[in-house]
Parts: C-alpha cells; sequence; structure tokens
C-alpha cells in the first residue's frame, strides 16, 4: 500500500507535473494557464504551474453538503451559477435543491470570501482564448470539479483540462464528459477517499494558499481580468 501512495501534496504535485509536461508536448500546448481547486489542489498545482512555466490561480469551489452531515457532498457552486447537484445522492437521501436552498447560500457566502481572500482585490484569471489546466489532489465523488469545469466553460477557454493525481474510477467518466482532456495518475479499484492515497494528508490553510499565490505572482504574473466594479 505504500508504494502506491504519495508522500504528500508536494510529491503529488512533482509527480503530476512530469505527466503534464508529457502531455503538453504530446499535444502542442504552450502558455496554458494552471488554476487549482483550493485549499488541497494548491500545492499539487504549485509544482505543475513551475514545471510548465505556467501562471498559478484559482477557481474556488464549494462544496454543498447534506444536513446534519456537511462532510457528504451532494453538490457544489463555482462563480455565479447555479449549483450543480448529484442528483442520484440528492433521490437516495429524500433531499431536493429547494430544501438546500439555505446550505447553497451559506456556501456562496463563504465562497465569496475566499475569492475575495484569494484575489486580494484583483479580478479572476483571464482564460478567455487558452488552455486552462484544472487541478485537485484528488478526485473522490466528482461534483465539485465537475462544477469548477462547468463554471469555467462559460468563460471561453480554447482547452480545458483536469488533472490529478488519484481519482476514484465511477467518477472518472462523468468528470470527463466536462473537460477536453482527464489526467489521473492512478485510479485504484478500492477507492473510498482521496487522503487514502497520501502518506500525509495534512490540511491546506488559506495562508499557505496565499502564500503559493504570492510566490506565483512574483515568479510569473497570472492575466487577469479587470475586478467588477463594487456595488454602491
Amino acid at each position: 500500500m505504500n508504494g502506491e501512495r504519495f508522500r504528500d501534496h508536494r510529491d503529488a504535485g512533482r509527480r503530476l507535473a512530469v505527466r503534464l509536461v508529457g502531455w503538453a508536448a504530446d499535444h502542442g500546448v504552450t502558455g496554458p494557464v494552471v488554476l487549482a481547486l483550493p485549499r488541497g489542489g494548491v500545492p499539487v498545482a504549485a509544482e505543475v504551474a513551475e514545471a510548465l512555466g505556467a501562471p498559478l490561480d484559482v477557481v474556488v469551489v464549494r462544496k454543498i453538503g447534506a444536513p446534519g452531515h456537511a462532510e457528504m457532498g451532494v453538490g457544489a457552486i463555482a462563480g455565479d451559477g447555479e449549483p450543480l447537484f448529484d442528483v442520484r445522492t440528492l433521490e437516495l437521501l429524500g433531499l431536493t435543491p429547494e430544501s438546500l436552498a439555505p446550505v447553497v447560500a451559506r456556501e456562496r457566502a463563504e465562497l465569496r470570501r475566499r475569492e475575495e481572500l484569494y484575489r486580494r482585490g484583483g479580478g479572476p484569471p483571464d482564460v478567455a482564448g487558452r488552455t486552462v489546466i484544472v487541478v485537485d489532489d484528488g478526485l473522490a465523488t466528482g461534483v465539485t470539479a465537475r462544477a469548477a469545469l462547468r463554471h469555467l466553460r462559460t468563460l471561453g477557454p480554447a482547452r480545458l483540462v483536469l488533472a490529478v493525481p488519484v481519482c476514484a474510477p465511477q467518477a472518472a467518466g462523468p468528470v470527463g464528459r466536462e473537460a477536453d482532456d482527464l489526467v489521473c495518475l492512478r485510479r485504484p479499484p478500492s477507492f473510498r477517499a482521496v487522503g487514502q492515497w497520501y502518506e500525509e494528508f495534512a490540511q491546506v490553510t488559506d495562508g499557505e494558499v496565499l502564500a503559493e499565490l504570492r510566490h506565483a505572482d512574483a515568479v510569473r504574473p497570472t492575466p487577469r481580468r479587470p475586478a467588477p466594479p463594487k456595488p454602491g
């Protein structure tokens, strides 16, 4: 088991970066933008961005948890779009989108807080016409990744790629339909949780996310769209 696991987020990022450098060469991809799903995807994506010589930014997504069981994701939101729900899970739990409205409102507020914090007053990354590589530390249900990809698709990228070190086999299909390419190093048949495939799976903090983004901006700034004017 230990030989199959990644040591930590950095190790996973370096291994994923090797695969993506080869993938980019094979597909003639130049000038990509790397977007991480915070928080766990940021240290993984930092290694990828450095290897590709690409700017690094984030696409903030919030999981919608089942009432009383927040860790059980039944949907996700990204940007200003409508929530994306896992219809099968809703049916199994006897939930409806309407019953989850308070949860969605709370998660949307947290999404806005994180966007403002991570963007530091700047606008979102400008991805129109570019190859966008979305990176996370793993793919379990896939609902957050699907929400992120669906949101990014509305911004007009030339190519939309999802790259993860490990993914649940059953999630790969639905997510792959949202992306133009899916790069996954490992698809273990006994997948239970992302953390299962890391020897060290420490929670990434807001401070660590900000440090990574500041370092990336100092090395290779991310092209951005203007920030929307504040109301009033």
